[in-house]
């Protein structure tokens, strides 16, 4: 057997999972939270049983340190000799990357060229991985973007109708995000509905207070709703989507708003935030439309909206579509919007849904639509540890 961890940084927070390799049992998980804070949180999880410690962790090294003490202290590994790889998620591989990657110096150099599309994510990602590779010299480690899925696209799913040498001399393009995501609910939806993923034609939403949908023609990306940043596509939490992009130039001279005004804007102080003044967490907008709110009713009827649109362009792409999958936060767990959602569609795609069923399901795998149902309904957690965990264990050669 073989142990691989599975990394997640970001620029306050170091996500984990270890993993058994090739069996996938998880082995344990945790994070480090508030890192670079006075007071950071450092949580791990063994054997059913969660060990929280709060403490300062003053940069990532100290929070890579933690995690591997941990390994020990609670006898997760014997030695750290038996760790034999890392992989670790970057958001933006742009179109260098179309699969998962080995790492050396010319893979760290794109990593870092591309960080002004993610500058909240690649930064922190090189970061994380960088402690790591000082703190565990002897292992490989592997790169998994969140890009990479989605380089299947074909130039007309992918290019903005904009001057072309945008395009050549800048990179302008869409890339979407969430591709690990989108790539395990295809595979594990085609796998639900017993059929190879080949012959299957799969919309899969990921929603969250990050949200992206794609659609995936035989298990292959044919289009995403995020773009050149995981700023584009569908409301989010607190990001706008998809907007007039005449939006920024009109705020700028009438308002007088900089450049780096109207990103944080678009970026922290739209989407459900914006729209209803009380919350970029679902669940307060939630409390607040049953309550009568009338911001937070317009904030999930809106939200509905840009997601069914996003929704129906996708079957006309595909053709058809065979299932439409949901996953993520609100997609596992929010199954007041998923039901508004699949209301919303019903009579177009002839759905047929188990209300009871899906009133029930919280964070975990069901088929929620009926057997007379045109389109299969799921909800599927997503598993992004494991895709990065088998890709490590498959680039690596194990």
């Amino acid at each position: 057997m073989t142990k691989i961890i599975s990394v997640n940084a970001g620029s306050s927070s170091l996500k984990f999972q270890l993993f058994d390799m090739p069996s996938e049992t998880v082995l344990t998980s945790g994070n480090a939270e508030r890192i670079g804070l006075e007071e950071g949180i450092f949580t791990i999880k063994v054997n059913g049983e969660k060990h929280v410690q709060n403490l300062p962790i003053p940069d990532h090294a100290v929070a890579v340190d933690l995690l591997l003490k941990a390994l020990v202290d609670y006898k997760v590994v014997e030695s750290l000799d038996e760790i034999k790889g890392a992989g670790h998620r970057i958001v933006q591989g742009g179109d260098y990357f179309k699969e998962s990657a080995l790492v050396d110096e010319d893979v760290v150099n794109k990593v870092e060229e591309l960080a002004p599309l993610a500058p909240l994510h690649n930064p922190a990602h090189l970061i994380g991985y960088r402690a790591f590779k000082a703190a565990l010299p002897e292992i490989s480690h592997v790169f998994v973007f969140d890009t990479a899925f989605h380089q299947t696209m074909e130039p007309e799913s992918f290019l903005y109708p904009l001057p072309y040498e945008w395009y050549t001399d800048y990179k302008v393009r869409k890339y979407g995000a969430h591709g690990t995501s989108h790539q395990y609910i295809s595979q594990r939806t085609a796998e639900l509905m017993g059929k190879d993923i080949k012959d299957t034609k799969i919309i899969t939403c990921h929603l969250g207070n990050g949200a992206s949908i794609s659609a995936v023609d035989g298990g292959v990306c044919v289009n995403t709703s995020m773009g050149l940043t995981p700023l584009g596509g569908i409301m989010m939490g607190t990001r706008c989507g998809d907007i007039d992009p005449a939006v920024a130039v009109y705020m700028a001279r009438q308002a007088g708003m900089t450049p780096d005004e109207l990103d944080t804007a678009f970026n922290k102080k739209s989407g459900m935030l914006g729209i209803s003044g009380i919350s970029s967490d679902a669940r307060d907008i939630e409390k607040a439309y049953h309550e009568g709110n009338e911001r937070a009713i317009l904030t999930l009827k809106l939200y509905v909206n840009r997601v069914i649109n996003m929704i129906g362009g996708y079957v006309m792409q595909l053709g058809h579509v065979d299932a439409i999958s949901f996953t993520a936060g609100l997609g596992e767990n929010d199954a007041h919007l998923r039901g508004l959602i699949l209301d919303a569609m019903k009579e177009c795609l002839g759905l047929s849904i188990n209300s009871e069923l899906n009133a029930q399901i919280h964070g975990k795998e069901a088929k929620i639509s009926n057997d007379d149902s045109k389109v299969d309904v799921y909800v599927v957690p997503t598993n992004e540890e494991l895709v990065i965990a088998r890709d490590t264990y498959r680039i690596l050669g194990f």
